[in-house]
C-alpha cells in the first residue's frame, strides 16, 4: 500500500508503517498538484498535518484513496462527511501532542508576565544604553502562584494545561459543555501520583474569575473571544490562544490591548495564518510564534508512531487491498 505522508511524518513513524510493508512518500505536493498526484501514484493513505487541504474536490479525484490521517487534534482542513459518505475513514492522533501544547501555553504565559517578550526585543537592541530604563520598564512583574488559570475546552489538551497550572500553585477552573467537572492526576518524576478534583463553571463566570484564559476548541465559525466576551474579563488579564486561527477576534483583542483591559495576550495561530497582520506582529503586548504547538521532537515521533499503528490496525482489520 502506498502512503503519502504530505506534510512530512517522524522518522520513527515512517520506519514503523515500512517495517509493515508500507510504502512510504514523504514528497511534498503542492496543493494545486495534489489531485493529480493522488491519482498518478495510486496513493492510497493520505496523511497530512495542518498545511495540506484536504477538500472535497481532493477526495473526489482520488480514485484510489482509502484512509486519511491527520497528524495531530484538528480535523478542519479535512472535508470529514465528504471522506466518510463515500466510505473512507479519517483518522487523528488527538492525545500525542497535548503535553508540547501545554507546555507552549506556559513558555508564552511565564514570559509575558515577566516581559520577557517584550524584554527579548529590546535587549539587543538597547540593552547596552538605556540598561536601567529597560530594569525599570520591566520591573512590575508577577508570579502565577495563586492565580486563577481559566481553561476554556477540557479535552487532552485542556487537561494537560490544568495539570501544569496546578503544579504551579494556580487555581484552575474550566468551561466545556460537555464537561462538569473532572479528575487531573498530576504525576512526578519518582512516579508519585497527586490527584485533584477541577470544577467546570458557565463560560461567562469562567471569562470572569481567571487572571489567565487560555483556549483549547476547534476551530469555529465565529469567534468564541470578542469584544463581549473580552470586556467581561478582569482588568489586566491575560489570554493565550494555541487552539485555531479566528476562536478569537484579533481587532477586538488589539483593542482591549491599547485600552489596557487585557495585560498581554500570547498567539501561536492566527486568522490570516500563513500571513498574521502586521499590528499582532509589532504589538509591544504580544508574545507570538508561528503555530509550532505540537513541534517539538517528543510530540512528532508520538504523532508518527500513533499514525501508523491506527493505519497498521485498519489495514489488518479489514481492509483487502484490491
Amino acid at each position: 500500500m502506498r502512503v503519502l505522508a504530505n506534510d512530512g511524518i517522524s522518522d520513527a513513524g515512517k520506519e514503523r508503517l515500512e517495517a509493515a510493508g508500507f510504502e512510504v512518500l514523504t514528497t511534498r505536493v503542492a496543493q494545486e498538484q495534489l489531485t493529480a498526484f493522488l491519482d498518478r501514484e495510486k496513493i492510497a493513505a493520505l496523511l497530512v498535518r495542518s498545511a495540506t487541504q484536504v477538500t472535497p474536490e481532493v477526495i473526489d479525484a482520488a480514485g484510489h484513496l482509502k484512509i486519511i490521517g491527520r497528524a495531530g487534534v484538528g480535523l478542519d482542513n479535512i472535508a470529514v462527511e465528504h471522506a466518510r459518505k463515500k466510505g473512507i475513514p479519517v483518522i487523528n492522533t488527538p492525545g500525542a501532542s497535548a503535553d508540547s501544547v501545554a507546555e507552549l501555553v506556559f513558555a508564552h504565559l511565564m514570559g509575558g508576565v515577566r516581559f520577557l517578550h517584550d524584554s527579548n526585543r529590546q535587549m539587543p537592541l538597547e540593552g547596552d544604553q538605556i540598561f536601567k530604563q529597560l530594569k525599570k520598564q520591566y520591573s512590575k512583574g508577577t508570579e502565577v502562584k495563586g492565580k486563577t488559570m481559566g481553561i476554556v475546552g477540557f479535552g487532552r489538551i485542556g487537561k494537560a494545561v490544568a495539570q501544569r497550572a496546578l503544579g504551579l500553585g494556580m487555581k484552575v477552573v474550566f468551561a466545556d459543555p460537555e464537561v462538569t467537572h473532572a479528575q487531573v492526576s498530576l504525576e512526578f518524576a519518582d512516579g508519585q501520583r497527586l490527584h485533584f478534583d477541577v470544577q467546570g463553571a458557565p463560560f461567562r463566570e469562567v471569562l470572569a474569575m481567571c487572571d489567565f484564559l487560555s483556549l483549547h476548541v476547534p476551530a469555529q465559525d465565529k469567534p468564541l473571544i470578542g469584544e463581549k466576551e473580552l470586556g467581561l474579563m478582569k482588568r489586566g488579564a491575560a489570554i493565550i490562544n494555541t487552539s485555531r486561527g479566528g476562536v478569537l477576534d484579533e481587532p477586538a483583542l488589539l483593542q482591549a490591548l491599547e485600552a489596557g483591559h487585557i495585560r498581554f495576550a500570547a498567539l501561536d495561530v492566527f486568522t490570516s495564518e500563513p500571513a498574521p497582520e502586521v499590528q499582532l506582529l509589532m504589538h509591544p503586548q504580544l508574545s507570538l510564534s508561528p503555530h509550532i504547538g505540537a513541534a517539538t521532537r517528543e510530540a512528532q515521533d508520538r504523532i508518527g508512531l500513533e499514525l501508523a499503528d491506527q493505519l497498521i490496525a485498519w489495514h489488518k482489520n479489514g481492509f483487502q487491498e484490491a
